[in-house]
Parts: C-alpha cells; structure tokens; sequence
C-alpha cells in the first residue's frame, strides 16, 4: 500500500539504490510510473506493505518500508531487488554496484568507482569536506540526518 514518503514514520527501513548516470526527466517519469505499480502490490507474506519511494537528483532511487505495520521479509525483499534489477536493464544502468561512491562536486553530482575515489582523496581532488552519499543507512531517521554529510563524517573517512 502506497503512502507518501513524508508520511512514514522515521524509523521506516529505507534501501538506497544510486544510477551511474543521471536519468533523463522523461526516465524519470517513467521509473515513478513503474514504482507506483510495484509499491502498490509489494507485499510479504500475502500482508501488503506501508511503503513509498523517493526519487532524488535525477539519479537516487530510494524504498521505504514501515516496519511497525507489517516487516520486510526475504521474499519481499528479494521482490524489491527484482524490481531494481528489471529498472537497471530497461533503463541499461547500474543501481546495485556498492563498489561506488556518488558526491557532489560543485553544484554537479559525480559517479565514480571506489578506487577513483580513494585515487582523487589520495590527490586531495576530494577532501574530508567533500558532500558525499551515504548510501548505508538504514531509516528515514538517518536518511535526513546523515544522507548528504562530509566525506570525514561518513564510512568515507577512511581515505582521508
């Protein structure tokens, strides 16, 4: 069952999925289209989930499950990783690769693989201050707390 995002309580489970690239408006779109269909039948165990999404700069894809009302289980789980799995071949992206880091570098945001990144803090073309994604937490709570931190305030601190 869809309910808006802003809605869910903060300690709702979120999974954080980020595009190698940027998606067009019209991808956008389309992606929103698909999302509403899957939140709206994404169940576990027969019981339908408290769920909603939110897209962010063209480029995140975020779930969000209310866990008071009804617990993401594996099926359900291993249903949402489908879902993205089927989004990153229609739209020939990747949304899975952990082995990335996404930052803001100016007013753009950047994709780059780990090793770059470690190679960039390495020549301080990133710093401690750098705006990165932390893409590992684990609620609403630490989505709007810790999502958008310095580098030195994330796991990112160890290549500083």
């Amino acid at each position: 069952m869809y309910v808006p995002f802003e809605n869910l309580p903060e300690d709702s489970k979120i999974w954080i999925y980020q595009s190698n690239r940027k998606f067009s408006d019209d991808e956008m779109t389309e992606i929103e289209n698909e999302l509403k269909i899957f939140i709206e039948n994404w169940s576990a165990h027969g019981t339908s989930l408290e769920a909603s999404y939110l897209l962010k700069y063209n480029r995140f894809i975020i779930l969000a499950v209310n866990q008071e009302v009804q617990q993401a289980t594996g099926c359900s789980i291993d249903s949402s990783v489908a879902f993205i799995q089927s989004l990153e071949q229609k739209f020939q992206v990747d949304l899975l690769d952990k082995m990335n880091v996404t930052f803001r570098n100016g007013e753009h945001i950047a994709h780059k693989s780990l090793i770059d990144f470690k190679r960039m803090a390495k020549e301080k073309a990133v710093t401690g201050n750098t705006i990165v994604f932390n893409n590992l937490v684990n609620s609403i709570e630490e989505f709007n707390e810790n999502w958008e931190v310095p580098a030195d305030e994330s796991w990112h601190s160890r290549f500083f």
